[in-house]
């Protein structure tokens, strides 16, 4: 089942076209990747599907029914994780929870339940601080279980990771590829490498329209030119190869790349014939970044 569906949306601001014919559609229980660089229409996008702003042409269905611009009856189904959730920050974490199982008019059992769940789930299960205390990835991890506290069909996610180090980046990409057995995820950012760690497909924006879409195996075939890494034992060997095949390029981890690959049969031939010692050779994965910089034209 399609949890998101986008079928020939659009989006104008006066004359200025944001979105321009965009379509594509979420499987339920996938974290699903929306790329694109800041201003390509992610957020735009976003908030149409949360009902926060009108469509210009087109239509965006939510579990198989049809948003609508105002106080959409789909809304009920999506949880929102924005780039900078905000909290009262005299709260602790438990208590936050509590406030917003109360808005929503949970029992007592099912809000002390549902909050060490999900505290449980994202690392804050032992936390008594107050959120004022609270880091930026504490934070986005909070925003994660206050998405989630009301069993969303449909998590959304803007750029969550695009202002945390290293660790509660990974630490927040494993939460949300966790989240994928609860809900769908829709993941917007601009980092290509948390693309490639939890999504399982992903579509490409650029300039108000999608240039590539699919899962992530299928979008990395688009690249066909796999790089070959060549790892030689002597340092002087790898020399007279460069000489030999001008094509061949010295890499940054000490190896020779070879990015044409129907001179491999006589690179190994010219190795074989001199009795060389090669450490490893291996076949390189396509980068999502490569792939991107191709399909926008840079």
């Amino acid at each position: 089942m399609e949890m998101l569906t986008l079928t020939h949306v659009q989006k104008h601001f006066g004359e200025k076209e944001v979105l321009k014919d965009v379509s594509f559609s979420v499987p339920e229980h996938t974290v699903f990747g929306f790329v694109g660089r800041n201003g390509a229409g992610k957020t735009t996008a976003m908030k149409m599907i949360l009902g926060l702003l009108p469509v210009s042409g087109g239509e965006i269905r939510v579990n198989n029914l049809p948003v609508c611009y105002g106080n959409t009856h789909t809304n009920r189904f999506v949880g929102y994780l924005p780039d900078v959730p905000e909290f009262y920050s005299y709260m602790t974490p438990k208590e936050y929870l509590r406030l917003c199982g109360e808005i929503a008019g949970m029992a007592p059992r099912e809000i002390q339940s549902r909050s060490e769940e999900l505290l449980g789930l994202v690392g804050l299960g032992r936390e008594k601080r107050r959120i004022k205390g609270f880091s930026r990835g504490m934070k986005q991890r909070l925003g994660i279980a206050q998405a989630l506290f009301g069993r969303p069909k449909l998590l959304i996610c803007d750029e969550p990771t695009s202002a945390l180090d290293p660790v509660g980046r990974k630490e927040l990409l494993d939460i949300l590829a966790a989240a994928r057995e609860q809900t769908t995820v829709l993941f917007s950012t601009h980092i290509l490498s948390d693309v490639e760690h939890i999504c399982d497909e992903i579509a490409f924006l650029h300039e108000g329209r999608i240039v590539v879409k699919g899962s992530l195996e299928e979008v990395r075939k688009r690249k066909k030119e796999a790089a070959m890494e060549i790892w030689m034992e002597r340092a002087e060997d790898a020399g007279v190869l460069m000489s030999a095949f001008p094509f061949l390029e010295s890499s940054e981890r000490e190896s020779l790349l070879l990015k044409e690959p129907e001179g491999l049969p006589d690179i190994l031939r010219f190795i074989a014939d001199r009795n060389m010692a090669v450490l490893r050779m291996e076949r390189q994965e396509t980068a999502l970044e490569d792939l991107f910089m191709e399909v926008v034209g840079q």
